[in-house]
C-alpha cells in the first residue's frame, strides 16, 4: 500500500483539489519516500513524526516536501526491496527506512546502483557497508554504547555470570551481540549461554527453552528480542514463575524504548524488569509542542493504541526528514550532490546532535535506567558513557561507577533486597568435580577403582578439604568426582565449562589458567623450591666448631691472665722463671697454657697462687669436657649441605633439571629462570625424582612446595633444598570464570582453615612425614655467654690473689705505697733474676761481685 502526502498552503488546497497535485509540483522542494511497517508500534510513531515534521518544514521555512509512504512488513523483508524499488521508480530524491538490517541489506543495492541515498533506521548498520554501499546512510543513533551500560548495572550487584536471550537474526546475532559479550569482559562478568530464539517461534519452543534456563545455575538474564517477542516470552516467563523472587531480568533500548506503548495487561508479566533505554530531552520548547501534537495525532490515527506517548523511534524519524530538507533547502540537489550535502549536517534535533561520522549518525552518549513497576515504569537515573551513572544530568550531576547510589530497584517477586543472581544445584544435577587420576603424589591426589564394586574412589587431602569446605556452605551443594585420566593439567583445566563444572585435586594457581577458569584461595603453602642432592658438611677445619670465636678469644684472655698472675706470685720459688726479659715473656705465656699440667699441688710454693690454679682447674674441666662433647656431636651426627646452591651454577654448568605437576612450569623455568628447553625434564611422582637423580639424569629439581616437602620427607638423608624459595600460587580449587560458587567456596574455605580443619586433615595426611623431614642446620658453637659466670669467678679469684701478693709485697719496703713503688719492685726483680741467670752462664762479672744488699741502691741509679 502506497500513500502519497503532500502539504500546501491551505488557499492552493482548494485548487488543488480541482486541478491534481500538478500545479502544486512546480513548488515542491523534494520528493522522499518512505519504507514503514504501520502494523508495528514503532512504524505508526515513525509516519505520525514524518507527518509532523512536513508541516512544521513548511510552518518554519516555506518548504515542501512530498512523502511517498510505503508499507511493509518486518517479518518478509523480501517486500522491503519491492516497496523500495516503486520508490525508486516514483522517482524520489531519498528514501528513509525500513527498520530492520534484513530488509536494509536488500534495498541498499538497489539504492546505490540509482544513487539514492536511502537513510536506514536499523541499529546495526556493518562497518563494511561504507564502501560496498556508499549511499547507505544510518540514521538511528548508534546504541551499541548500551551494551557497556547493561555491563555496569551487572557489575552495579557483583554478578558475575549472564544468560543472554537474542533474536536468532543475522544482523543481531553478528552485529549486537559481539558488543555486548566484550562489554562484559570487559567487567569481568561471564556469559554462561547464549539463547538464540526465531521471531517466529512457538510458545512451546518458549517454553522449552525457559525450562531449560530454570534449570542452570544463572538467574540473571540479558534480552534481546524485539517487543512482540520479547511480550510473548514474558509472559510465558510468568507463567513458569520465573518472574518471581531470586530471578533477574536486564533488556536493551529495542524494548525499553517503546515500554510506554505496551498496555496494562501485558506489563503486568514484566514487573520488576531492569532496562536502558535510549535519552532525549523532553524538556525543551520543540519538543512539548511536537509532543503536544503528537499525541493528538497518533491518537486519532491509531485510536486502538492506549498511549499516545512520542518515543525515541518519533523523534528520530522527525530528525531525519529535517535532515533531507536541510540538504535539498535552495536547490535540487540530487545523487551525489545531495548525499555529499547530507554528510555536512550538523544540528541538533529532537533526539540530540545530528551529525555523520563515517555514513552513520553520532553514538549515544546518555541512557535512562528504569524499572518496570505496576501499570507503568520508574526513572531511577541515568548512565552516561565514560562517566557512569547519576540520578540526574547537567553540571551538578554526581557520578558513580555502581547503579546502587540511584533510586531503589523493585526486583521481579517484588523484593527490595538484591538476588544472588544464581540458585544452587539439584540432586538431578550435581556438580561435575573433575580429578587428576594420575597425580603422581597420593598423599593430595589418591584415586582407585574397585574392580569388584565396580566403582571408583577418591581420597587424599585435596580431596577431604573439598570435602570439608562444601560441608561449610550456607546452602545444599550436590557434587560428584570424575577422574580425568589424562596426565596433563592444563588439559584438565581446560574441560571446565565442557566436561567438568569444577576441578580439583593438586592443581596449581597460574596466570595463564586465568583466561578461562578462577581459583579459590589457595589451601596449600605456595612457592616452588629447588632440591638438589645433599653431601656432608664435615671438613678439615671441624675441630674448632664447638666453640665460637668470641669464645675461643675469651678463652685465651683468661688463661693468659690466670698464667701472668701464677708466674708473678710463683717467680721467687722457681729460678727457672727467671732470664731475659724476651725469656720471661715467653715462660709467662707458656706457663699460661702449661699451668694445669706442670705445676700440680705439691710444686706451688704460694696459697695464693694454688687458690687461682684451683679455680682455674674447675673452670678449665668444665671448658674441656663441654668442647670434648660438643665436638663428638658434631663429628657424630652427619650434617649435609646442598651440591648446588643457586640457579646460577646450575645454568652455567648446562645441568639438566626436573619439574613436576604441569607444563606451566616447564615454561616457567625456559622464559624465567632460562634454562634450556632441551635440560627440562618432567617426572611424575618423588620415586620418578629419586630414580632421576640416582642415574644422573638431572642435577636439580624444581617441586611445588607442598610436594616438594613430601619428596624430602620420603629422601631426607639424599637431598636437600638449595636456594630461595620462588614464588609461584600454591594448590586450589578450579571454577570456571564468574562462577557463583566462587565467593562461597572462598568464605566455606576460610571457615574450613579458621576452625582448626584444615590443621587437622594436613596432619592426617602429610603430618606423619614431616617427622623425617629435614630441618634447617642450627649453629651449634658454643659462645662465652654460657661460661661468663665461670669466667667471672675465676678471673675474680686471680685478681684477689695479685692483689693480696702486691699488698703484702709493698708492705715489706717501707715507703713503697704508691704505684712507683709497685713497678719499682717489679723492674728490681726483674733486673735480680737477669743478674743471676748472667752469672750462671758467666758472661757478667760486674754485677755478680756486688752484694745483694747494695743492689737496690744500684738499681735505683739506674
Amino acid at each position: 500500500m502506497a500513500v502519497v502526502l503532500l502539504l500546501t498552503p491551505s488557499s492552493s488546497i482548494a485548487a488543488d483539489r480541482s486541478s491534481g497535485t500538478k500545479g502544486n509540483l512546480q513548488h515542491v522542494n523534494g520528493v522522499v519516500g518512505a519504507i514503514v511497517d504501520t502494523s508495528s508500534r514503532v512504524g505508526k510513531e515513525e509516519r505520525v513524526a514524518m507527518e509532523i515534521a512536513r508541516e512544521d518544514l513548511y510552518r518554519h521555512s516555506n518548504q515542501t516536501l512530498i512523502l511517498h509512504v510505503n508499507d511493509t512488513d518486518q517479518r518478509k523483508p523480501i517486500r522491503a526491496a519491492l516497496a523500495g524499488m516503486d520508490l525508486i521508480n516514483t522517482q524520489v530524491q531519498a528514501i528513509l527506512g525500513p527498520q530492520t538490517w534484513e530488509e536494509v541489506s536488500l534495498i541498499a543495492d538497489i539504492c546505490t546502483k540509482n544513487k539514492i541515498p536511502i537513510f536506514s533506521f536499523a541499529d546495526t548498520i556493518p562497518e563494511w557497508t561504507t564502501e560496498k554501499w556508499p549511499f547507505l546512510l544510518g540514521a538511528s543513533h548508534d546504541n551499541f554504547a548500551q551494551m557497556k551500560a547493561i555491563a555496569a548495572i551487572v557489575k552495579s550487584w557483583n554478578w558475575h555470570r549472564v544468560t543472554v536471550i537474542h533474536e536468532d537474526v543475522g544482523s543481531w546475532t553478528n552485529g549486537v551481540i559481539p558488543y555486548l559479550h566484550d562489554s562484559l569482559g570487559e567487567r569481568g562478568v561471564e556469559v554462561s549461554q547464549f539463547v538464540g530464539l526465531s521471531s517466529f517461534a512457538s510458545s512451546d519452543l518458549l517454553s522449552r527453552e525457559l525450562k531449560n534456563l530454570e534449570s542452570e545455575q544463572c538467574r540473571v538474564f540479558v534480552v534481546h528480542l524485539s517487543l512482540p517477542l520479547a511480550v510473548r516470552l514474558f509472559e510465558m516467563a510468568k507463567k513458569l514463575k520465573m518472574m518471581e523472587k531470586d530471578y533477574v531480568w536486564i533488556t536493551t533500548h529495542h524494548i525499553t524504548s517503546i515500554v510506554h506503548s505496551i498496555n496494562a495487561s501485558i506489563i503486568s508479566s514484566m514487573q520488576g524488569i531492569v532496562g536502558v533505554k535510549s535519552y532525549f530531552s523532553e524538556t525543551g520548547t520543540s519538543f512539548q509542542d511536537f509532543s503536544s501534537r503528537f499525541r493528538k495525532r497518533f491518537r486519532r490515527e491509531n485510536p486502538e493504541e492506549e498511549n499516545s506517548e512520542p518515543g525515541i523511534y518519533a523523534v528520530q524519524a522527525y530528525d531525519a526528514i529535517w535532515t533531507i530538507a536541510r540538504a535539498l533547502k535552495g536547490s535540487k540537489r540530487r545523487n551525489q550532490e545531495l548525499l555529499e550535502k547530507v554528510l555536512q549536517t550538523d544540528f541538533h534535533g529532537l533526539s540530540g546532535k545530528v551529525q555523520f561520522n563515517n555514513h552513520k549518525m553520532a553514538p549515544t552518549q546518555m541512557f535512562q535506567i528504569i524499572n518496570v513497576v505496576g501499570k507503568s515504569y520508574r526513572e531511577l537515573g541515568f548512565w552516561s558513557s565514560g562517566l557512569g551513572f547519576s540520578e540526574t544530568i547537567g553540571k551538578h550531576a554526581k557520578y558513580s561507577p555502581l547503579m546502587n547510589d540511584l533510586e531503589q530497584v523493585l526486583w521481579p517477586g517484588g523484593p527490595r533486597y538484591t538476588p544472588r543472581g544464581w540458585t544452587e544445584l539439584t540432586r538431578e544435577k550435581p556438580l561435575l568435580v573433575g580429578v587428576p587420576a594420575k597425580s603422581g603424589y597420593k598423599e593430595y591426589v589418591k584415586v582407585e577403582y574397585d574392580q569388584s564394586r565396580k566403582e571408583t574412589s577418591f581420597d587424599g587431602l585435596a580431596i577431604q578439604i573439598f570435602n570439608a569446605t562444601v560441608r561449610r556452605l550456607p546452602f545444599y551443594l550436590p557434587y560428584e568426582f570424575v577422574a580425568f585420566n589424562n596426565i596433563s593439567y592444563d588439559n584438565l583445566v581446560g574441560e571446565i565449562g565442557k566436561k567438568f563444572d569444577a576441578v580439583v585435586g593438586d592443581v596449581a594457581i597460574v596466570a595463564s589458567r586465568y583466561s578461562h577458569v578462577e581459583f579459590s584461595h589457595p589451601f596449600s603453602e605456595t612457592g616452588l623450591m629447588l632440591v638438589v642432592p645433599a653431601r656432608s658438611s664435615n671438613k678439615e677445619w671441624s675441630f674448632i666448631k664447638p666453640f665460637t670465636k668470641s669464645m675461643w678469644a675469651s678463652i685465651t684472655v683468661i688463661t693468659i691472665y690466670n698464667g701472668f698472675v701464677v708466674w708473678l706470685i710463683e717467680r721467687h720459688a722457681h729460678p727457672e722463671l727467671g732470664g731475659s726479659m724476651l725469656h720471661q715473656i715467653g715462660i709467662m705465656l707458656w706457663l699460661s697454657f702449661n699451668t694445669l699440667f706442670s705445676l700440680q699441688g705439691g710444686k706451688l710454693h704460694s696459697n695464693l697462687s694454688r687458690m687461682s690454679v684451683v679455680v682455674w682447674l674447675f673452670v678449665a674441666l668444665v671448658v674441656i669436657q663441654t668442647y670434648t662433647a660438643n665436638l663428638t656431636s658434631m663429628l657424630t651426627v652427619q650434617r649435609l649441605e646442598p651440591t648446588v646452591t643457586s640457579v646460577e651454577e646450575l645454568l652455567e654448568s648446562n645441568a639438566a633439571v626436573g619439574y613436576c605437576s604441569s607444563s606451566y612450569l616447564e615454561k616457567y623455568l625456559v622464559e624465567v629462570l632460562r634454562f634450556p628447553r632441551d635440560n627440562v625434564k618432567h617426572y611424575a611422582s618423588a620415586e620418578e625424582y629419586a630414580e632421576g637423580f640416582n642415574k644422573k639424569e638431572i642435577a636439580a629439581a624444581f617441586i611445588v612446595t607442598p610436594l616438594a616437602k613430601i619428596f624430602l620427607a620420603k629422601f631426607c638423608k639424599k637431598f636437600i633444598a638449595a636456594g630461595p624459595t620462588f614464588n609461584i600460587g600454591g594448590f586450589g580449587f578450579a571454577f570456571p570464570r564468574g562462577s557463583p560458587l566462587l565467593a562461597s567456596i572462598n568464605e566455606a574455605l576460610l571457615k574450613v582453615s579458621e576452625n582448626g580443619t584444615l590443621v587437622q586433615l594436613e596432619n592426617n595426611y602429610i603430618g606423619v612425614l614431616k617427622k623425617c623431614q629435614d630441618k634447617e642446620e642450627e649453629n651449634l658453637s658454643l659462645s662465652p655467654n654460657g661460661f661468663r659466670a665461670l669466667f667471672i669467678i675465676t678471673g675474680v679469684t686471680s685478681t684477689i690473689a695479685l692483689v693480696i701478693y702486691i699488698f703484702c709485697m709493698a708492705s715489706s719496703f717501707s715507703g713503697l705505697t704508691t704505684i712507683r713503688g709497685l713497678m719499682f719492685i717489679i723492674i728490681k726483680h726483674w733486673y735480680y733474676q737477669s743478674k743471676r741467670f748472667s752469672r750462671r752462664v758467666g758472661n757478667v762479672e760486674s754485677l755478680g761481685n756486688s752484694s745483694p744488699q747494695h743492689a737496690p741502691n744500684q738499681l735505683s741509679q739506674v
